[in-house]
């Protein structure tokens, strides 16, 4: 399994990268304006995009993310776009 790959001496890994989850974005519906989510940051969960506490024992840390209107004018949303890969220079959102 590729989260075992990931998992394998990172104890004695400086340097740690996350593991890719998903090679593309998590296409995610029916959220809440205002609504707080945990964003998997280590690419470990088994509930991408989200965080289910996988990261356990490393130094990862999951975002915490409050969602979002659009960028235009601010209101609702009906669908996100957000990263799997785990390397956006956008976190959550996918670039």
């Amino acid at each position: 399994m590729a989260e075992d790959r990931c998992r394998e001496d990172f104890k004695d890994i400086e340097d740690l990268k996350a593991c890719v989850a998903l090679f593309g974005p998590c296409i995610v519906k029916n959220l809440k304006q205002g609504e707080t989510k945990l964003w998997c940051t280590c690419g470990l969960s088994k509930s991408q995009p989200w965080c289910d506490n996988s990261h356990k024992e490393t130094p990862f840390k999951p975002l915490v993310w409050r969602v979002t209107g659009t960028l235009k004018d601010g209101r609702a949303q009906t669908m996100y776009s957000l990263c799997g890969c785990k390397y956006s220079s956008s976190r959550p959102y996918c670039d």
